[in-house]
């Protein structure tokens, strides 16, 4: 299991950056983990669109899925021109009206997944939580040959990210907050709550994300060493992670 950093920043990106979306690869499969602002051009530095099978939406903000739309057309002009033959599955809750526009014409099928949901791709396995969000949001687990791979979504302290992210190798977890905004911002983490879900999860290796556009994010790293004694590593586009 290979998991590419594509993009990494909150509410938009920073200049010829992407805001969230992360590559998920192994023998049989590539799926795109979260779509948003800027990830659709970003993601071409590691891999060929055409070879996506699919893509896993944690929730329909923008900085997650704004690049869907944009990547659906893209799917339509590749097959129309035979560049693409298959189609691409865009897997999303359904708690939204925007589940129904995953479906295109052109060649993207829209399905279904909430927390009783269970995928696979050959031998990955992926689960999914609710988490705690102002509009409903799945975290995702990843299991392939005892390996495991977790990723937040957006969220504050939830008791579902905690066991989502169980015994994890790596576990992407957002970051949303310094330790002093704590109560600021429903819905994110502070930086010492994102080590604290990494320590009691017995996490290996914690990888910061969705950032904040103000100031100093090693200070964010920091701020969650207090709490966890593990491997702590700040989100970088391009940063890869095998498992």
């Amino acid at each position: 299991m290979k998991i590419t950093v594509v993009g990494y920043w909150g509410a938009y990106p920073e200049k010829n950056e992407a805001a969230t979306g992360y590559l998920l690869q192994g023998e049989g499969y590539n799926i795109l983990v979260d779509c948003g602002s800027g990830v659709l051009s970003k993601v071409q530095n590691y891999i060929d669109l055409t070879e996506i099978d699919a893509v896993i939406l944690s929730h329909y903000h923008g900085d997650h899925f704004g690049d869907i739309n944009c990547f659906q057309y893209q799917v339509g002009y590749t097959r129309s021109i035979g560049k693409r033959t298959n189609t691409l599955d865009i897997y999303g809750h359904n708690l939204s009206s925007e589940f129904n526009k995953l479906t295109y014409a052109g060649g993207t099928i829209g399905k279904k997944i909430d927390e009783n949901t269970t995928l696979k791709f050959e031998e990955l396995k992926v689960s999914f939580k609710w988490s705690n969000h102002p509009v409903p949001c799945l975290a995702m687990r990843f299991e392939e040959n005892g390996k495991v791979f977790a990723y937040s979504g957006d969220t504050e302290w939830s008791n579902n990210i905690i066991e989502i992210a169980k015994n994890a190798d790596v576990f992407i977890c957002e970051c949303n907050l310094f330790n002093d905004q704590f109560g600021k911002a429903k819905g994110h983490l502070t930086a010492g709550e994102v080590g604290k879900i990494a320590q009691k999860s017995n996490v290996k290796k914690l990888v910061l994300t969705h950032f904040p556009h103000y100031g100093d994010l090693n200070q964010l790293v920091k701020e969650a060493q207090e709490e966890f004694e593990g491997e702590i590593i700040k989100a970088d586009g391009g940063l890869v992670f095998e498992l």
